[in-house]
């Protein structure tokens, strides 16, 4: 991929992405990386964990991941929400500010990273549609909960706190006709998808 942005907004510079397996597998950021100039690409991803603190995944939760992570990164993205939708998380509510319900765990991050860190990048990436383990973009969960409730709570903080949203949900092509074409199970994208990820993303980043 050829460097897009003619400013060259982010070369030699540094990027943090935090997030659940989907980052962990590294298959985005290096095309990220060479389309945008990035020098520095820290790949914080927890595999099989969900953004909202409690259970037994508490230890790679990314609201904690984030709150450790280092200072000085000039951008920071998040890109989380299937695992919680998954793993029964419950939404919350903003006021409660309570890091076992998703609401909570994301403000809770956000805050930390934008206080630790004020001058870094943070943009919300929301999590791709899925059709796996029976966890569809229609099916409840046991919280009570769909993926695109998870998703609008994504875009919610980002209106709120003037964070770019980039909606992998609405715009990547992900669905349920493409998840065999996209991804290797019908959740974690292949060579193929992550390429049109990175396509998204470095577009999106360019712009920011």
């Amino acid at each position: 991929m050829e460097l897009i942005n003619d400013e060259r907004r982010w070369y030699g510079k540094s990027w943090c992405t935090l997030g659940d397996s989907i980052t962990a597998a590294n298959g985005y950021q290096p095309l990220v990386g060479a389309a945008l100039g990035f020098s520095v690409i820290t790949n914080a991803g927890q595999s099989g964990c969900p953004l909202t603190a409690g259970g037994d995944r508490d230890y790679g939760a990314t609201v904690h991941i984030g709150r450790k992570m280092e200072l000085g990164y000039d951008c920071v993205t998040i890109f989380a929400g299937t695992n919680d939708f998954r793993l029964d998380k419950p939404i919350g509510r903003k006021e409660d500010r309570d890091i076992h319900t998703f609401y909570g765990a994301y403000i809770e991050l956000v805050e930390d990273i934008l206080t630790k860190n004020p001058a870094c990048r943070l943009s919300l990436w929301t999590p791709l549609q899925r059709d796996k383990d029976g966890f569809d973009i229609h099916s409840v969960n046991q919280a009570g909960h769909r993926l695109i409730d998870y998703v609008e709570v994504i875009q919610a903080i980002g209106l709120e706190y003037a964070l770019p949203v980039l909606n992998l949900y609405a715009e990547s092509g992900f669905n349920r006709f493409t998840l065999s074409v996209l991804t290797s199970d019908r959740l974690h994208p292949n060579e193929q998808g992550y390429a049109r990820i990175a396509s998204m993303a470095s577009s999106f980043l360019a712009r920011l």
